[in-house]
């Protein structure tokens, strides 16, 4: 997927938002912004990709800023807001009659749980929402592929689940657990080092996944989305060997976009931008459950 004129804007905004999480001191904060602007006139060309661009970006902000982890207290908070809101998301999956319904309220959750993101030029979001956008997941599907991931799911015997962001993968937590209980082994992976307010593997354990999950990695990269030439071998192991990939978020639709592959790969986000929307062919503000299969193009 590559980069339209609405990315530039929004990568603009976002990049003032990181530096500002970062630090502090106006001085530092210009001349961070001025290097952000060089680098995009450098790299944000028709044929660029908006996850790796981002991801230089943030690189860039992280290293000339000393901060490593500018959205370390947004993930904090998002992590206890959405373990607030769990019972109860749990208790709805655990209404529902039978192995497909629990697993489609869980998919529910876990794409709802994709619109916790913040600085995103477009895209207001609240804690407050959460519950409000469960309810309303049903009507709100633009793309709903929930039942063909749910079988693709049922044949497969190893499943790799790329998470997104701290507090989404508290939503995960409930997904992971009834896929399991499908009978497939689980691999769950988290960015390596802080990338905006992507999960590490401390947001992993603060909210229970590797009590779900069979095995709890890394990609050992800091990159928005999956980039598969940045992955370590260890997830790039775990790619190879699954029967199918889980892809949350934005970032991965844009990254795994740009490749070939030989298994379904299933898409569950937010649509939180227009050019993510637009690439989709669905209004802003959606929810996507999208299961692309080997020899169709990925859109």
């Amino acid at each position: 997927m590559k980069v339209s004129a609405a990315c530039l804007p929004c990568m603009v905004h976002r990049a003032y938002k990181e530096v500002c999480h970062a630090t502090e001191d106006p001085a530092l904060r210009l001349k961070v912004v001025v290097e952000v602007a060089k680098l995009l006139a450098r790299e944000f060309k028709p044929d660029a990709v908006p996850a790796i661009v981002g991801t230089k970006r943030d690189r860039l902000i992280k290293a000339l800023t000393g901060n490593p982890d500018p959205y370390k207290a947004v993930k904090e908070a998002s992590n206890k807001a959405a373990m607030r809101m769990r019972p109860w998301a749990e208790e709805l999956i655990n209404r529902a009659p039978g192995s497909y319904e629990r697993f489609r309220k869980a998919c529910l959750c876990a794409v709802v749980g994709n619109a916790m993101e913040f600085d995103i030029l477009g895209h207001d979001f609240s804690f407050e929402d959460l519950r409000a956008l469960i309810e309303g997941a049903e009507e709100n599907m633009a793309i709903d592929d929930i039942e063909a991931i749910y079988g693709a799911v049922k044949e497969a015997d190893k499943v790799l689940y790329l998470t997104d962001n701290a507090g989404e993968i508290a939503f995960d937590v409930l997904l992971v657990r009834e896929i399991r209980a499908l009978g497939p082994e689980v691999t769950v992976a988290v960015k390596s080092k802080p990338c905006i307010n992507d999960a590490l593997m401390e947001d992993a354990l603060a909210v229970g996944m590797d009590e779900v999950a069979d095995r709890l990695i890394t990609t050992g990269t800091d990159s928005v989305g999956l980039v598969l030439e940045w992955a370590s071998d260890e997830c790039l192991k775990a790619f190879r060997e699954a029967d199918i990939v889980i892809a949350k978020g934005m970032g991965n639709i844009e990254t795994l976009t740009e490749y070939e592959h030989d298994k379904p790969l299933a898409f569950l986000l937010f649509t939180k931008c227009e050019t993510i929307a637009n690439h989709l062919g669905v209004g802003k503000g959606k929810c996507v459950a999208k299961l692309w299969e080997p020899g169709t193009k990925i859109q």
